[in-house]
């Protein structure tokens, strides 16, 4: 072994997590390498070519609003972009975009490459060197000591990783990468407890051999929203491609129920536990076997590539079976496959074992992100790692760390919880997840979050003046709009009636009309000839802030009452074993979690009300005593 050079931080792993731990780190001052045992493999999409998505754009934004990469970089590199959920409310607006996976890889290496106190390195990390109880260094398979501060995790599922197509079992990690063999047995040394988890990925196919007449092209939309708020939609604009709806069949169902025998998954060769919300085909037809058929999307992989992705038919079985699964599907009957599905399982840990700053608890200076935290996806991925980049900074520079709420945003609600109830499966983000989706929406992720990214660092006086300047239009806007008033005119009625809005007898302010379900801002400019120029995005929030006022009053209550749980801290030292009245399971919950507040012990799984009640009086006590 020899020493290396010194650094303030590693980060090991350079997928969405890695990236995002690392530029966070640099940008904030710290000698950071990124150690990736393929640099092929930064920013690599093994899975879905796409970011965002229900849930997940809101992410995306937020990691954007904090000043993180992967809104910009979408931006640069989408072939398709798309907003979800439109037929609902904003609180479930979700962007997503189609995006050149080999772009996307190289945008962001080549971000990673030109940012200073940042350096990127191929090499596998085989052992996480400890002194003292602290983190003082890495080292590589090479026998290369590199003395560090901090540590952060970001291994996703290369950790003893394997590849199970059929009974052929191939030990890798995704995308036939080299796995990460020996730090898995370092961290059980440490102490560390790990689970299995699978995931899987559909089969990719040439489009030459595919017949479009037969599915339904599905196409991106008209008006562009941008991931980024630092861009425009006029900036990001370009042609965009079509993907493609094609759907199974009783025949491709008839063809798995044959061949369950030999799925991995069914036939116990797989250890590992699968998404509940991302299963595979062979799952579907089994747990939904009244359905007659699945929705697929054939969606392109790249602008210079023929291989297109299969969403929605992620498999184990073996090739054969695949060749006469997916030629039973409208459009693939003559399909030639270019890369077969294939499940992987990996070594992850339990979050439990973490802060909410995804610190490790007994090991300072030790963080972890990603999918190695138990998650699933890409988005969910960078959130964390944005986090961990942001609080290992942190920690070597003696700041308290930056622990965002479930009242701040979706990154607070995945990371409380993984952290408070752990995960049993791979954890992905879902807007039910969020109890106060109606302030957490993807639009205002700028106006919640960017103030803590100028605050920290990761956002320049630019972009927060401009947000400054934002929330100033808007206010304006809306109180000039609540004090116009209309009357029961002939122009007005017309335009009442145009859009099947009731007729007015009397006088009426402009801002209860807006707050008609089939009105809004926009449609009634016609009637608001002293309405000034604005952007568009002050113009949405203008929109949504008058129409949804009421429910957004109530919903700004319920956090403040969700606050006051939250700023009930609890002492790090406290011994839940001598508190008398927790019930035993409580105990050991609490004691093994370590909650930061009231609010954050009431989340965790095995604490009841009657427990937090106990808490409350044991608090009260103790500052009666003090």
């Amino acid at each position: 072994m020899y020493n290396a050079e010194k650094i303030d931080i590693a980060v090991i792993g350079g997928g969405h997590a890695g990236c995002e731990a690392a530029l966070a780190a640099a940008r904030l001052g710290m000698e950071t390498i990124l150690f990736a045992i393929s640099l092929d493999s930064i920013a690599m999409m093994p899975c879905n070519p796409s970011i965002g998505g229900s849930s997940k754009g809101h992410l995306v934004r937020e990691i954007d609003a904090l000043g993180g990469e992967m809104g910009r970089n979408i931006d640069k590199t989408y072939i398709q972009t798309k907003m979800l959920n439109t037929g609902k409310g904003p609180a479930v607006y979700s962007l997503r975009a189609q995006a050149d996976k080999n772009r996307y890889h190289e945008e962001m290496k080549h971000t990673l490459e030109n940012t200073p106190h940042l350096r990127i390195r191929q090499a596998e990390i085989v052992e996480i060197r400890m002194e003292d109880g602290h983190v003082t260094g890495v080292v590589t398979a090479g026998g290369a000591l590199y003395g560090c501060k901090a540590v952060v995790l970001c291994m996703g599922t290369y950790m003893k990783s394997r590849c199970l197509t059929g009974d052929c079992i191939t030990e890798s990690g995704p995308n036939n990468l080299m796995p990460a063999t020996k730090l898995s047995q370092c961290l059980r040394d440490m102490g560390i407890r790990l689970f299995r988890f699978k995931t899987g990925t559909p089969a990719r196919m040439n489009r030459n051999s595919l017949d479009f007449s037969k599915m339904q092209p599905q196409y991106g939309d008209a008006e562009i929203v941008p991931f980024s708020f630092e861009n425009t939609a006029e900036g990001i604009a370009r042609e965009q491609v079509p993907c493609w709806l094609t759907y199974t069949n009783e025949k491709t169902h008839q063809v798995i129920r044959e061949n369950l025998h030999r799925s991995p998954l069914f036939g116990g060769l797989i250890e590992g536990t699968g998404p509940r919300y991302c299963p595979s085909i062979e799952d579907k037809v089994v747990r939904f076997a009244d359905k007659e058929r699945h929705q697929l999307f054939v969606e392109p992989e790249g602008e210079n590539t023929e291989e297109m992705y299969i969403q929605g038919m992620s498999s184990s079985l073996p090739e054969d079976v695949q060749i006469a699964m997916y030629r039973t599907i409208p459009g693939l009957e003559h399909c030639e496959i270019t890369r077969f599905a294939y499940a992987i399982e990996y070594d992850c840990i339990d979050a439990t074992q973490l802060k909410l700053s995804l610190e490790f608890k007994d090991y300072p200076g030790l963080f972890s992100a990603g999918q190695f935290n138990g998650s699933s996806g890409y988005e969910e991925a960078a959130a964390q790692g944005l986090m961990g980049g942001i609080n290992a900074v942190r920690y070597i520079q003696g700041e308290e760390p930056i622990i965002l709420q479930r009242s701040d945003g979706y990154i607070g609600v995945l990371i409380d919880d993984l952290i408070s109830k752990g995960s049993k499966e791979p954890y992905r983000m879902m807007t039910s997840r969020a109890e106060f989706r109606l302030l957490l929406r993807q639009d205002n992720a700028d106006q919640r979050l960017t103030p803590i990214g100028y605050r920290i660092g990761l956002v320049d006086e630019k972009r927060y003046q401009a947000l400054l300047e934002k929330q100033r239009l808007t206010a304006e806007e809306i109180q000039r709009v609540k004090g116009w008033n209309l009357s029961p005119a002939k122009e007005v009625l017309e335009v009442l009636a145009q859009y099947g809005s009731s007729p007015i007898q009397t006088g009426v302010k402009l801002a209860d009309l807006i707050k008609r379900p089939e009105l809004d801002y926009v449609k009634l400019a016609p009637l608001d000839p002293q309405r000034p120029a604005l952007p568009a995005a002050v113009q949405e929030q203008v929109n949504i802030q008058i129409k949804y006022e009421g429910y957004i009053s109530q919903q700004i209550k319920q956090v403040e009452q969700f606050q006051k749980l939250e700023n009930r801290l609890l002492p790090e030292e406290i011994d839940y074993e001598r508190i008398q009245g927790l019930r035993l399971e409580a105990r050991q919950k609490l004691n093994a979690i370590r909650p930061r507040s009231i609010g954050h012990a009431s989340r965790i799984t095995g604490v009841s009300p009657a427990d937090i009640s106990v808490l409350l009086i044991y608090l009260e006590q103790q500052k009666r005593r003090g």
